[in-house]
């Protein structure tokens, strides 16, 4: 995995706003409609290619496919890519619209909830021994996404795949003796795509939203400590889906869910930092933009992260807003100041789409915010790497001032 040697280098979170003409294919796919599978393969590497080129135009270090691949959303795509599952239509309401946040203000997402589209409405249910079959769809992600890096110009490409804990949330289990168990065989599953996309020659990144998320679910009525043992052995599972890869081809992405609500209840970095350390990764990926966390920049203080990377999230994918090149230099500058410019990446919060249909937004703003991003990174390389140009164009007059002064002597 790159270091920043002598630059800010830029990257995001993996998922972008897919094209028009991809969506169509996955349309057809979702409401079961006959489509041209040979056109729709043609059509996907084709986007693949236009969104790696784009990222690189945009000055984007470290890329990915856009998640271009995954026709569900970031978390639930692995139905497609694991046996022992079975859908049906929930019983009672979704699980996902419901925690302390929701619990607070429920008429701003009662609001919410009417104009967002997407939403998942049917039950995963676990009946059977979980095991990976997606090696053809995996192969495919890869091949496209390495072919599309041949054409450009960047510094690394990472694939973006689903953390256990955070594989299919809210699945019901039907065929295991515990939900740890469950668990563990996801874990064991999805080594197999963690270990495929490593030995491809690509970065993997586990995206863990889940690994916060649940305090909101689950504090109350548990406590902290039922929460905190609880995200213990999700790390635990995770290192073990991870054994035998190399930590510095991993990213680990974690943030407070991708929604625009108020986040009150979000449990705090400095919280759980500690525990998220545990976890046998190269860089963490985490959120520094959104206003309800970016203050916990200074968790870093107090918290050493030895050699690991930290990608911060400079710009955010919940507001239109296009975020300001000098803010987004002063968010890098005073991190890299805090821990060493050489273990900070620029990123974003979060993915800008969390599904194909399923997008935060236009995809016009999308592009000016990554622009942003590598402008900002461009002053706050400017900044960091300042004092040692000036030092490189001090040096030669010094060494003659000093023969100048040891003539005198002599």
């Amino acid at each position: 995995m790159k270091r920043s040697i002598d630059r800010i280098l830029t990257t995001h979170v993996g998922s972008l706003i897919r094209p028009p003409r991809l969506l169509e294919f996955l349309r057809a796919k979702q409401d079961r409609r006959p489509y041209d599978e040979r056109a729709h393969a043609a059509c996907l590497r084709d986007s693949v290619a236009e969104v790696v080129q784009q990222q690189a135009t945009a000055g984007i270090d470290v890329v990915s496919d856009g998640e271009f691949g995954k026709a569900i959303s970031w978390s639930q795509y692995a139905l497609e890519r694991l046996a022992g599952f079975e859908r049906r239509p929930f019983a009672g309401g979704n699980p996902w619209m419901r925690g302390a946040d929701r619990e607070r203000f429920k008429g701003f997402y009662a609001e919410m909830d009417s104009r967002d589209q997407g939403a998942t409405i049917a039950e995963s249910v676990v009946v059977g021994p979980i095991r990976y079959t997606g090696q053809a769809a995996l192969q495919r992600d890869i091949d496209d996404f390495k072919a599309a890096l041949a054409d450009v110009d960047v510094v690394e490409g990472f694939l973006p795949v689903a953390a256990p804990s955070s594989v299919v949330p809210d699945k019901k289990n039907e065929y295991y003796k515990t939900d740890d168990d469950l668990q563990a065989a996801v874990a064991e599953a999805m080594r197999t795509e963690y270990r495929t996309i490593v030995d491809a020659g690509l970065l993997v990144q586990l995206d863990d939203a889940r690994a916060a998320v649940t305090f909101d679910r689950m504090v109350p009525p548990k406590t902290f400590q039922d929460y905190h043992r609880w995200l213990e052995r999700q790390i635990e599972i995770m290192n073990h889906a991870l054994k035998g890869i190399d930590p510095a081809r991993v990213r680990y992405h974690v943030c407070w869910g991708s929604w625009p609500g108020p986040h009150v209840t979000d449990v705090p970095l400095k919280a759980i930092v500690k525990t998220l350390l545990k976890a046998r990764v190269g860089a963490f990926v985490i959120e520094g933009a959104n206003p309800r966390h970016e203050h916990e920049w200074q968790v870093w203080r107090d918290v050493d992260l030895k050699d690991k990377l930290l990608v911060t999230g400079v710009i955010s994918h919940a507001t239109n807003v296009v975020e300001h090149p000098e803010l987004i230099a002063e968010r890098i500058v005073r991190l890299a100041k805090l821990i060493g410019r050489e273990q900070v990446l620029a990123g974003t919060d979060c993915g800008f789409a969390q599904g194909p249909f399923y997008r935060r937004v236009h995809p016009e703003i999308m592009w000016a915010k990554l622009e942003a991003l590598a402008a900002g990174a461009r002053l706050a390389s400017k900044a960091l790497w300042a004092r040692q140009a000036k030092a490189r164009v001090r040096r030669p007059a010094t060494r003659r001032t000093n023969k100048r002064r040891a003539g005198a002597r002599r």
